[in-house]
């Protein structure tokens, strides 16, 4: 187990108020990021999803693959009661672990042909990321896919003047309310490559503020 010099954010008051949040910040742009590969996951079979939060992934994916099997790991009870009132009907094919996922040890045997970590990584320093893509390398299939839904700053005027100042109060207000030590956007990219990860596809919304990425493993 790693040794943890900060307790993880807790988002259990958000739980039942994540969605609305999301639509009133961001409108649909979020969900969009999250279901744009959705289509091309058909021939996974195992998935690891970490922090989705409510849920809405994890039941779109169920409900589009019938042979897919998932676990899910998040910190957060209340998220994960959450998620699993809205994967209810395909509970059968689901299996939820409360953890801090920078302490999370796979278990012995478990392999994972698609991980997916939705406005998650942010929550992650550079170096933790590299660590969980390090745990996860070991329980990974050769075509393993990393399904990544991710804020990011775009080149430009726009990264300038809209994206940083944008980025800087969504992290100010996460710590605010659930004590989110992280306070700046990991290079995940870079940590994920390192990892032995390569991309194969992004896709940019709102002017390259969010990306829908599609990650395979080298």
């Amino acid at each position: 187990m790693t040794r943890l010099s900060t307790p993880a954010a807790n988002f259990d008051k958000l739980a039942h108020i994540y969605r609305w949040m999301e639509y009133c910040s961001f409108g649909p742009y979020l969900a969009r990021c999250r279901f744009h590969f959705l289509s091309e996951l058909g021939g996974c079979r195992n998935g690891l999803i970490l922090g989705d939060g409510d849920g809405r992934f994890t039941s779109r994916l169920l409900r589009s693959y019938a042979h897919i099997w998932v676990r899910v790991l998040d910190a957060s009870p209340a998220m994960l009661r959450v998620l699993t009132h809205a994967v209810e009907p395909f509970e059968d094919r689901l299996v939820t672990q409360c953890v801090d996922i920078r302490s999370w040890q796979p278990a012995h045997g478990a392999e994972y042909d698609l991980i997916a970590t939705h406005f998650f990584l942010d929550c992650l320093s550079t170096g933790e990321i590299e660590d969980l893509a390090a745990s996860i390398n070991g329980h990974a299939s050769s075509n393993a896919l990393w399904l990544v839904s991710e804020f990011s700053i775009p080149k430009g005027i726009l990264g300038r003047f809209v994206a940083v100042p944008l980025v800087g109060v969504l992290y100010r207000g996460f710590r605010l309310l659930t004590g989110l030590r992280q306070q700046a956007l990991p290079d995940y990219k870079a940590a994920l490559a390192k990892s032995g990860w390569v991309l194969q596809r992004e896709h940019a919304y709102l002017g390259g503020l969010l990306v829908s990425q599609l990650w395979q493993r080298a």
